[in-house]
């Protein structure tokens, strides 16, 4: 998809992606969420930095309120003192304004959106002091500042901001290079988010545990042969044998990017408990911390896992290996990502989603995705592991990937999460 029109649906997407009914509010930690993938449109995030952003917010919230009410093992920042008996959607509402404002404020380099930031901010402390003590909102304060200040060093040298050469590719067979933009217009681009497969990684311990992948199949080898004739059957802009429901369905889960979907669905699904339950909001936040973190965690290290690999394979995208294999006009349904691959990006991310979400809501789980861009199209799921299934499905008939980058990558991406389930948020009590 070239970068303008991605950009369209994107805008699209955060504005109203999901048409799901729900209520007005659930909680600070819901609304802090919604606010931070609002923010990361409007200040230019490609959809890779915004899924990071996220997880710096979503530790820095958990590790705040988990710092009041020490249930759990904590992200990375120690529960301080200054968290003891302190306001607890305050401690949220502090960590998360503040490392926004880090990222999308007036000292940022996108658009300062720190009069945003600011007004947010104003209204929840004014709420919040509305129904709670004027000291309790003050060691809130504290509490959230020190935790999103240590959050903030920890993720500062994750080596997000080292600098990179460009990475065009190799020309030869079977390895990468910058793909054209066809069908739409536009100039070949470098590997993009190179410094992922370099970055620190969150919970798992470090970039051996992601050299799990067996990697593409050979050239010429079976699996790559029929995985090469599927692509360019049923992902070609002009294919007969695609239905519609499969078009319409690539074109659903383009329409934002894996961190932005699964963040929606699991607002959908904590505001469905809430309502069901009928339970204070105030008792359920360190529960939905915990929900995002642990989803925005898991999808962070399988991004980064997930470049990790896409470097040290370099595999070639389905528009340079049909047209090299004697198809010279094929076309995919939409224009290729400027990376590699194999393993899928959206598939490595959607693995550790759907993992996560899994194992806190059951995969017997119902949710329906509609979407304001298709107008009319929306796509029911009676589990986290048919909705897995589409995603990889969406990839290959879309012509952008390969059947085995799909499959691989919804391995890495499940290999992630159970990890960051087997070792992170450990009960302490």
């Amino acid at each position: 998809m070239r970068i303008g029109q991605n950009k369209t649906l994107w805008v699209l997407a955060v504005c109203g992606f999901f048409s799901l009914p729900a209520p007005a509010r659930a909680d600070v930690v819901t609304d802090w969420n919604e606010l931070a993938f609002r923010l990361s449109l409007i200040g230019g995030a490609p959809a890779q930095n915004a899924g990071r952003v996220a997880a710096i917010v979503h530790a820095a919230v958990f590790d705040a309120l988990n710092g009041v009410d020490r249930r759990y093992t904590p992200i990375h920042v120690a529960p301080p003192d200054s968290c003891l008996g302190a306001s607890r959607p305050t401690a949220v509402v502090q960590a998360a304004y503040e490392i926004l404002s880090k990222t999308y404020g007036a000292t940022a380099t996108a658009a300062n959106q720190q009069p945003t930031l600011d007004g947010r901010y104003a209204a929840s402390l004014a709420d919040i002091r509305s129904r709670e003590h004027g000291a309790l909102v003050d060691k809130g304060i504290a509490c959230g500042h020190e935790v999103a200040t240590g959050m903030w060093n920890w993720r500062s040298a994750d080596g997000f901001n080292t600098p990179v050469p460009p990475f065009v590719g190799v020309s030869a067979p079977g390895q990468w290079r910058s793909t054209p933009t066809d069908p739409y217009p536009g100039v070949p681009q470098p590997m993009s988010s190179l410094q992922y497969a370099t970055m620190t990684t969150w919970v798992v311990p470090n970039h051996a545990f992601f050299q799990m992948l067996s990697g593409p199949p050979a050239l010429g080898s079976a699996q790559y042969l029929r995985d090469l004739a599927e692509t360019q059957m049923m992902g070609s802009r002009t294919s007969t044998a695609r239905t519609p429901d499969q078009t319409n369905s690539a074109w659903l889960w383009a329409s934002g990017s894996g961190q932005y979907m699964w963040n929606a669905v699991t607002l959908q699904l904590i505001k469905a408990r809430a309502r069901a339950h009928d339970r204070d909001r105030d008792d359920r936040l360190l529960e939905n911390a915990r929900i995002f973190a642990a989803l925005n965690v898991a999808m962070a290290d399988a991004a980064i896992g997930c470049w990790d690999q896409k470097l040290k394979y370099n595999f070639w995208r389905p528009i340079t290996a049909i047209r090299e294999s004697g198809d010279p006009t094929w076309t995919p349904l939409f224009a290729t990502p400027a990376h590699q691959d194999y393993p899928s990006g959206h598939s490595c991310l959607s693995g550790a989603a759907t993992t996560i979400l899994a194992d806190e809501f059951g995969d017997r789980t119902t949710f329906t995705l509609k979407s304001d861009v298709l107008v009319g199209v929306a796509r029911t799921f009676r589990r986290f592991s048919e909705a897995l299934e589409d995603v990889k499905n969406a990839r290959v008939f879309a012509g952008i990937h390969f059947r085995m980058a799909c499959d691989d990558g919804t391995v890495l991406g499940k290999a992630v999460a159970q990890y960051v389930l087997d070792n992170a948020f450990q009960s302490q009590r």
